[in-house]
């Protein structure tokens, strides 16, 4: 019995060493492989064991490594499916069926890209028709690793229908609805996004690291989340510990005057504390404040206030004096009566207490629309959607931190880019940036070092589109400057690579929202400049692009490239918008312009009579700019200066 037992141990031991035969999982039935490229597909299984791969007729081999890794390739396929795969290794089998041979794309960014089309304008058009659209799609689940990891953590394979097609990302389905038809095969996409993540988390840590403008702040990034912890909480302490309100209630700061506050970090609504100065991932209580300037008439109206939404309980506060304490609905209404306000400075104070509707993600802050936060009187209204709010956490109070992709780099090329090498694919969409405009001018470089990062790790300098930012927040002229112009402009410079396009969105933006819904003139446009730069296809249309600018006596002459037919003013008296001059003192007007010769366009105002430079929508939501070409297509925002902007000196920490 004793030799039994030892005998029946070994054997369980022998068998729990054996590997099980898998495959990555970006492997799956319904998935889309890319034809007329080798086909790699790889696994693991026991060491040193063969391992037989079919597909669509063909077969191949290999032996796994000491390690139990293996791979092989198929030779380029046409266009074509459905076929079955399957994979042996020993008594092992894998099979996976209703493969297509077509085009894949990876779609990779934030909130915008990740944005599903059930959100999107259009979509209950589109359920009409999606089980006839041969598309499938692939949602690489969020992960996040501080190394490299061999596989991604799961997902599956999604032909499009209308229980589906909900889920899909909407900007990704609608390039491939275009793709689809205009070329009459099946697109798959690999649709790797996270919402609200900068782009150096995208990026691999050797890549970084060989980055001048990257390695030194790489190399002092913590290499365990424990480090991380200590690091953030010291940057929270640094930018917002100050020991004369370290023991202050809330009902002792309600009651300090306008000037208290002024020394407080700045902060904006709406917008969650999560992408506001060192409060990234932060999960505790805090402190809001704006001063709200009246006339005197108005101590004697009755007002209301709408503060939008938060996912904290808040106490709110006017001049000293409690309004609301506890839960609010979102978009609540609050009925004040006369005598609440006063002539003058106004101190609306908000205590944002405990996490209670949705703490895994949000956090504190003020969110919602814009138009959903004022105060408004019989006969006037004041806007409190501005960057005139002050922030403080209260660090007396428990917090904690939710580790989440921007509290350091390289996290998300790890767990959901690295695992993903070598599968081939025709190219990779990209929609990203809102959550690196305070840093758009080192967006010059990390944006194309992602890019050159990626296509090395792949061996292959594929076809990369993205999407310029759209327009969301202020319409601030170019003397206050625009991180977002900078930003776009950092994504334009990166046009510099090879086998690289834009989409303009400007046109398509809200300036309230910053996942505007019309997602399928972005999808489309992306398309458009696939069909024409990847596929060769013609009479497809970009927009014009700033070319050069001749400085005359008392005006610009802009030339632009890509104006196709020529350039329109969309306005129906004719009138072209978005221009701003400046002379040697560098100070903007508003201007005048007016299309000449079809795709140039003069530029000219009173108060510059030298001007020396001339820019375009440059402002975070330019809304009003309105020069297309004849196609349709909005003229990209430029600046001909390099002067110095708001965020030359920000740097990746």
């Amino acid at each position: 019995m004793r030799t039994f037992c030892i005998a029946l141990i070994l054997s369980f031991f022998f068998l729990q060493s054996q590997a099980q035969l898998s495959t990555a999982h970006i492997f799956g039935d319904h998935m889309v492989l890319q034809r007329n490229q080798d086909i790699p597909v790889w696994g693991w299984s026991d060491k040193d064991s063969k391992v037989n791969v079919s597909l669509n007729g063909k077969k191949v081999s290999t032996k796994t490594d000491a390690q139990g890794n293996w791979k092989v390739a198929f030779k380029p396929m046409e266009a074509g499916g459905p076929y079955v795969m399957t994979v042996t290794s020993g008594k092992s089998k894998i099979t996976y069926s209703d493969i297509m041979i077509g085009e894949v794309w990876l779609c990779s960014g934030q909130s915008n890209m990740e944005f599903a089309l059930r959100n999107a304008l259009g979509y209950r058009s589109e359920l009409k028709t999606a089980a006839q659209m041969n598309i499938r799609h692939f949602k690489v689940p969020n992960k996040m690793s501080l190394d490299p990891e061999k596989d991604i953590s799961g997902g599956q394979w999604m032909k499009a229908d209308t229980n589906t097609i909900g889920d899909f990302t909407a900007v990704g389905y609608f390039f491939a609805k275009k793709i689809s038809q205009e070329l009459h095969v099946a697109v798959g996409l690999v649709n790797s996004s996270w919402g609200g993540t900068q782009v150096e988390s995208w990026i691999s840590k050797d890549a970084m690291l060989n980055s001048p403008e990257l390695a030194g702040a790489t190399k002092s990034l913590p290499t365990d989340w424990d480090g991380l912890n200590k690091r953030l909480d010291k940057q929270l302490r640094d930018a917002y510990y100050k020991p004369d309100i370290a023991n202050l209630t809330a009902e002792r700061l309600a009651a300090e005057p306008a000037t208290f506050f002024d020394a407080w970090p700045k902060g904006y609504a709406p917008g969650s504390w999560e992408w506001q100065n060192k409060l990234y991932s932060y999960r505790g209580e805090g402190f809001m404040e704006r001063t709200i300037k009246l006339e005197d008439i108005y101590a004697n109206r009755k007002s209301i206030l709408r503060l939008g939404q938060s996912d904290a309980d808040m106490s709110i506060y006017i001049n000293g004096k409690l309004i609301n304490n506890g839960p609010l609905p979102a978009n609540f209404q609050l009925d004040l009566p006369a005598g609440t306000w006063k002539g003058g400075d106004n101190v609306l104070l908000i205590n944002l207490k405990s996490e209670q509707k949705n703490p895994s993600w949000f956090g504190v802050g003020l969110m919602g629309q814009g138009n959903d936060l004022y105060v408004s009187f019989p006969d006037t209204s004041v806007n409190l959607a501005d960057n005139n709010w002050h922030n403080m956490p209260n660090l007396n109070k428990p917090y904690h931190f939710n580790y989440l992709p921007n509290n350091t780099g390289y996290v998300l090329y790890n767990a959901m880019i690295h695992p993903l090498i070598p599968y081939a694919m025709a190219g990779a969409l990209w929609y990203q940036g809102e959550a690196n405009v305070g840093r758009a001018f080192q967006y010059r470089t990390s944006f194309p070092l992602m890019i050159t990062n990626w296509r090395d790790e792949w061996k292959r300098e594929f076809p990369f589109y993205f999407v310029q930012l759209s327009s969301f927040g202020g319409f601030q002229g170019s003397d206050k400057g625009s991180e977002w112009a900078e930003l776009r402009e950092a994504q334009t410079m990166t046009l510099k690579l090879p086998k690289t396009g834009m989409a303009i969105t400007t046109d398509i933006g809200n300036p309230y929202d910053v996942h505007p819904k019309d997602k399928a003139d972005v999808g489309f446009r992306l398309a458009a400049k696939a069909l024409t730069l990847t596929y060769g296809k013609t009479g497809f249309y970009e927009s014009p692009q700033y070319n050069s600018a001749d400085f005359k006596d008392g005006y610009a002459e802009v030339k632009f490239n890509y104006a196709g037919d020529g350039l329109i003013a969309k306005d129906k008296y004719g009138y072209v918008k978005g221009f701003e001059l400046a002379g040697a003192d560098h100070k903007f007007y508003y201007a005048q312009a007016t299309v000449v010769d079809g795709n140039k366009v003069k530029v000219w105002c009173d108060q510059v009579k030298q001007p020396v430079a001339v820019r375009y929508a440059w402002t975070d939501s330019p809304i009003d700019a309105n020069l297309f070409s004849k196609e349709g297509f909005p003229v990209a925002a430029f600046r001909s200066d390099n002067w110095k902007g708001l965020t030359d000196n920000k740097k990746f920490e």
